[in-house]
């Protein structure tokens, strides 16, 4: 159905809670306070690693308006984010493994009494070598940074799959190209810091309030830790100022303040500073990788070898899906007829990584496409046509099994390209003036759970009074991208209301049905279908009793404008709250609910879990750039991205998500990077002052191209933009200044030392290149030869 077809969905609405956070009604976790609540304070390890040989808190619980300090030993559980990586203490008590690893808390009346106990705190530690590198972690396997888990040493995960007949693939291209690329790691830096707020009643009943992008997550690890059934427990999420993947796991101050209401039967409140969120980290993972693909003179790729070493800092977090995120997608593209992937996901001294914006996927984006870019020259190919020469087909299944659907690349490349001009500019601006190209895709939600079970991944209940009020129940966390404007529209759209009018009540425990989070790009195909169903069910209520009113069919009525009619004869209707009145009166309490499942995987080996999509967004960009010579400096003119949206939900919410991607991307691929002092672990730039990142000086212009593709699985035909848009920026950066300067960059970021090194190079007639030269020798085992199932051998070899 077409955008003008509809009354709400693809129309550049204001958000529904836009006038709150305008105005500053919106009451973020920091904002909360309670009657007779203590403030907790932290104190963290200044070692990257050492083992503790005591603690001794006696001066500390002595100190005026101290309530209690709390160490590790009371809470000895393990827990984390996926069941196959529960390696973090709430506080640690055997060892430390980064700096800024929590050790000791404290509760006190106020945050400076805390602080200052804190510091009366006196532990013992006995350092121990820091494994600070990728290089590091591999060669040496002694000292352990986790004796209990990982794939031994200092490894936390090592893959090696294959698909197809690779070495045969490159034996018969007319050209292999092989290089090396490193993206060095980066932190989410959202406006919000971390915040939380626990109470524990007298009747045995936790609740927590907390800047998570997941409660349903932190509900369980509260649980496993505490050991306290999880009916007892209520995690309540206020509106999130930012997230991006850093408030995706469960955190050790969410269940130290929880603990310490316990024991002091109060409420007690944790904000961290900005140094202590740099320490958090989460973010994203530094990605050393290799790859080797195969051509043929026509552009056409033969097989693609690809292997990616990621530095994880100290815990599992969500680590053994970001290995195997380094490898799922690069098939979602363009057409692999084979494809073996190697990846090693390592311990070392540093906080831990995580997820952020784009999820593992932007590293090695960033690599293929600047590879890519390297062959369209050799090839004599132009860059643009490199890419459509080997596009996915829609409704086709990837050499590794995952399965597109609607697939709208081909116009994205078409539309940017042409409204950049980039063939006509290529080459062409003159020294120090370049455009670049390149691709990306991302998921539209994760097709499993973080922990497997058959049930739905997001439900929605909608409840309708005799008023004729609507309130929408959901467990999603609005963390910015606007999910609670796309659940508004949703409900409203079906049943012929405006979003405004929608309540909304979220992210709660107690009163929400489940959502598994915020992430991975999930939310709009996921809650967006069940808020469809949950919708539809209430729409087939008041039909049928309108349609007994009206004395017509029920398949003729229909809601639109606040009134419910007749179609064939609209002059016949009622008002939507007389039809709730006569639902009710029919029916009774006026309730329905929704669900939402992923389709089954194809895959079938181990890993298959990871990349698998209900659909696929899409996007392609082109980036103008003025390099300096002189100074190195690199200036980004203008941005054109073209997302395969699939359909707005809300046109003017999914164009801020592309400039949001755009901003993100360019700080990351021009300056932002997660620097320690050598050895100490100790970050080199932990506040907004020094960490580089984009102002509003550094923005450029974005032009926004969306191609709309209606995808049968998504909602009203929708798929994300929140994180795909991300992806083809930097590579495209990357390009323009080689386009520019005729120097290739291999690293991220690309810093105007990096600039000047290469221009140096190319005046001593020296490959003008920057980057890596060289991988470790990771002990990979040998690569699972997958063969895909019958039923599915016919339709990949068509499709290939």
């Amino acid at each position: 159905m077409a955008t003008e077809n509809y009354s709400v969905i693809g129309k550049p609405l204001p958000k529904v809670d836009g006038i709150a956070k305008a105005t500053g009604q919106t009451k973020y976790a920091d904002d909360i306070n309670l009657p007779r609540q203590l403030y907790c304070k932290l104190l963290r390890s200044p070692h990257a690693h050492a083992k503790i040989l005591s603690i001794d808190t006696s001066k500390a619980e002595k100190f005026p308006g101290v309530r209690v300090v709390l160490t590790g030993h009371v809470m000895p559980t393990e827990f984390g984010i996926m069941p196959s990586s529960q390696d973090e203490h709430a506080l640690s008590f055997e060892k430390v493994r980064y700096v800024g690893d929590p050790v000791a808390a404290v509760a006190a009346v106020d945050e400076e009494t805390a602080e200052r106990a804190c510091e009366l705190i006196e532990v013992k530690y006995e350092i121990l070598p820091a494994i600070m590198t990728i290089e590091d972690a591999i060669n040496k396997s002694e000292p352990r940074i986790h004796e209990k888990h990982g794939s031994g040493g200092n490894l936390s995960k090592i893959v090696a799959l294959e698909f197809g007949e690779v070495e045969k693939g490159l034996q018969e291209a007319d050209l292999v190209q092989e290089d090396t690329f490193f993206f060095q790691g980066n932190t989410h830096l959202p406006m919000e810091q971390h915040a939380a707020l626990a109470s524990y009643e007298p009747d045995g009943k936790l609740t927590l309030w907390s800047s998570t992008q997941t409660p349903h997550y932190v509900h369980r690890a509260l649980a496993k830790v505490l050991q306290i059934p999880e009916s007892r427990i209520r995690v309540i999420a206020p509106p999130t100022g930012g997230g991006f993947g850093g408030k995706d796991d469960p955190f050790s101050h969410e269940i130290a303040i929880a603990k310490l209401s316990m024991m002091t039967g109060r409420p007690v409140k944790i904000t961290l500073t900005r140094d202590e969120v740099f320490y958090a980290h989460r973010g994203r993972h530094p990605v050393l990788m290799w790859v080797k693909t195969g051509f043929k003179r026509d552009g056409r790729i033969t097989a693609m070898h690809f292997k990616s070493h990621l530095d994880g800092g100290a815990h599992g977090s969500y680590g053994v899906a970001s290995t195997y995120y380094t490898g799922a997608l690069q098939t979602v593209t363009c057409k692999v007829p084979a494809y073996k992937f190697e990846g090693v996901r390592v311990f070392t001294n540093k906080p831990p990584c995580g997820p952020k914006r784009g999820h593992g996927t932007p590293q090695p984006r960033f690599a293929l496409e600047v590879h890519f870019d390297k062959v369209a020259e050799k090839l004599g190919i132009d860059p643009v046509d490199l890419r459509l020469r080997n596009l996915v087909d829609p409704d086709s299944l990837t050499v590794n099994w995952l399965r597109i659907t609607s697939c709208g690349l081909r116009e994205c490349i078409e539309k940017v390209a042409d409204a950049s001009e980039f063939k006509k500019k290529r080459g062409k601006l003159g020294y120090g003036k370049g455009v670049g190209f390149g691709v990306g895709s991302y998921i539209c939600g994760a097709g499993l759970p973080i922990y497997w079970n058959d049930m739905p991944h997001s439900e929605v209940h909608i409840k309708v009074d005799r008023t004729g009020r609507v309130t929408a129940f959901s467990g999603t966390i609005d963390i910015g991208q606007g999910s609670n404007t796309v659940l508004a529209t949703i409900v409203a759209e079906i049943l012929g209301l405006m979003p405004d009018e929608i309540q909304l009540v979220t992210a709660d425990t107690d009163l929400t049905p489940i959502d598994l989070g915020s992430y991975s790009s999930r939310v709009t195909l996921m809650m967006g279908n069940a808020a469809v169903e949950a919708a539809t069910n209430m729409k087939k209520i008041l039909c049928e009793a309108a349609s007994m009113k009206l004395e017509v069919p029920v398949d003729r009525i229909e809601l639109r404008d606040h009134k419910v009619f007749d179609k064939a004869n609209p002059a016949k209707s009622m008002a939507f709250e007389e039809a709730a009145r006569l639902a009710e009166s029919k029916f009774g309490a006026l309730a329905a609910v929704g669900s939402y499942t992923p389709p089954k995987k194809p895959g079938t080996y181990k890993g298959s879990g990871v990349g698998p999509s209900p659909a696929y967004s899409y996007s392609a960009c082109v980036a103008q750039v003025d390099c300096d010579p002189e100074t190195g400096d690199v200036k980004v003119e203008k941005i054109w991205l073209a997302h395969d949206i699939g359909q707005c939900i809300n046109e003017m919410l999914v164009i801020g998500q592309v400039e949001g991607s755009v901003y993100m991307a360019l700080g990351e691929v021009l300056m932002e990077e997660m620097e320690y002092r050598n050895r100490m672990g100790i970050h080199k730039i932990p506040s907004l002052l020094d960490y580089k990142s984009p102002t509003t000086k550094e923005m450029p212009p974005v032009e926004t191209i969306l191609i709309k593709n209606a995808e049968s699985r998504g909602p009203f035909g929708a798929k994300e933009v929140g994180q795909g848009p991300l992806l083809p920026v930097i590579p495209a950066v990357v390009n323009a200044v080689y386009d520019a300067l005729g120097v290739r960059i291999d690293e991220i970021p690309i810093t105007p030392d990096k600039v000047l090194k290469a221009l140096d190079l190319k005046a001593q007639g020296k490959e003008p290149r920057v980057g890596p030269t060289s991988i470790p020798k990771a002990p990979f085992p040998p690569a699972l030869k997958v063969e895909p199932p019958e039923e599915w051998k016919s339709q990949l070899m068509s499709t290939l």
